[in-house]
């Protein structure tokens, strides 16, 4: 099997490895998003095209006040200590995600690395803020009822309509932490992606590790349902 083009990443585990710490969840958070700049420099370097990491969920507005607001301002924290390191590394950063609907701060900082980093033409970062699968594939129906009324839906047509339609498939997901659930993460994109699910929390998930999951999905044979 090749090098596969587009990974996923459900970067679980900040909070339980900061507890192991002797921590607060926030501390595992700011690792968290360190270890964004690791992963994405070697996934970079090995000749992946797109990396895809699920930075905040629709569901996340569930947790306490003062770990979202943390959250919501790590854009500005990477902004300021990596953009720089990531553009000279010829590294892509866009948004999926309903993410402009996040605080108006949080949206100028998306917007000011969107624009830094736009004549990129290495590894596409692509960070999903705000998003939910379900929330995505509603959005599409809506959006390809309003344009074609009178047209029937295919999934083709549908897929058009998702935040990535400009995106190759997704051939590999990794989940840290040892859960092994989607948790309504790109659940169209990942109908025949090859999963690996990783017990390591994600701030201590390291480049090597990254490259044995690679090393794993080299191994395996994609059938698409056929033999």
């Amino acid at each position: 099997m090749s090098l596969p083009q587009h990974v996923a990443i459900i970067m679980d585990g900040n909070g339980r490895w900061a507890k192991s710490q002797g921590r607060e969840r926030t501390h595992g958070h700011y690792h968290g998003a360190i270890n964004i700049r690791n992963i994405a420099i070697r996934a970079k370097d090995l000749g992946i095209k797109v990396l895809t990491l699920f930075a905040f969920s629709t569901e996340n507005w569930k947790r306490p006040d003062s770990e979202v607001s943390f959250i919501m301002d790590l854009p500005r924290v990477f902004l300021n200590q990596y953009l720089k390191e990531l553009i000279d590394n010829d590294i892509n950063i866009e948004f999926i995600g309903d993410w402009k609907k996040l605080p108006t701060s949080t949206v100028k900082i998306c917007e000011d690395i969107i624009e830094k980093t736009k004549d990129n033409q290495g590894l596409k970062l692509v960070l999903a803020l705000n998003y939910g699968s379900r929330q995505e594939i509603v959005m599409a129906v809506n959006s390809f009822i309003t344009n074609h009324p009178h047209l029937p839906i295919d999934e083709e047509m549908l897929e058009s309509f998702l935040y990535t339609s400009h995106l190759p498939p997704v051939d590999l997901c990794i989940r840290t932490s040892g859960e092994k659930r989607l948790s309504n993460f790109l659940l169209w994109q990942l109908a025949y992606s090859e999963l690996v699910f990783c017990p390591l929390h994600w701030p201590e998930f390291t480049e090597n590790d990254f490259e044995k999951t690679i090393n794993e999905y080299e191994k395996r044979h994609r059938r698409f349902g056929g033999l």
